[in-house]
């Protein structure tokens, strides 16, 4: 079952992360940064800071299969830090090595910066 609960939850978290890419791709088109992995990142360090905090101050309860399904296929298949360092290394290789130390620099502090708002905003 937790499989299923992953799967199920990954897709939807693929599709979402897709529904971004395509809406930032759309409304900045001739934007240098990969904005869309960035959006979808932080986005997705404070969803987890803000559930990770409900659940700890008891504000809300989820069963194990839908903690599976959010924490790892929602939010994982949403979030994709794996994109963040093909998208920094592809900088680097074109020859934005100071485009992509602001991008990564950015994106690791405002990502953990957005999860501690979330887990302290859940918290409460």
């Amino acid at each position: 079952m937790t499989w299923l609960a992953v799967a199920a939850g990954g897709a939807l978290g693929a599709v979402a992360r897709h529904a971004v890419n395509h809406l930032v791709h759309v409304r900045w088109p001739t934007l240098r940064v990969p904005a869309a992995t960035m959006a979808v990142n932080i986005g997705g360090c404070f969803l987890i800071g803000l559930l990770a905090g409900l659940l700890a101050s008891n504000r809300i309860a989820l069963r194990f299969y839908w903690r599976e399904f959010v924490f790892i296929g929602v939010l994982g298949g949403f979030t994709t830090f794996s994109t963040f360092g093909l998208d920094t290394i592809t900088l680097v290789r074109t020859g934005a090595g100071t485009t992509a130390i602001w991008y990564a620099g950015l994106q690791v502090a405002v990502g953990l910066a957005a999860v501690l708002c979330g887990l302290l905003l859940g918290s409460r």
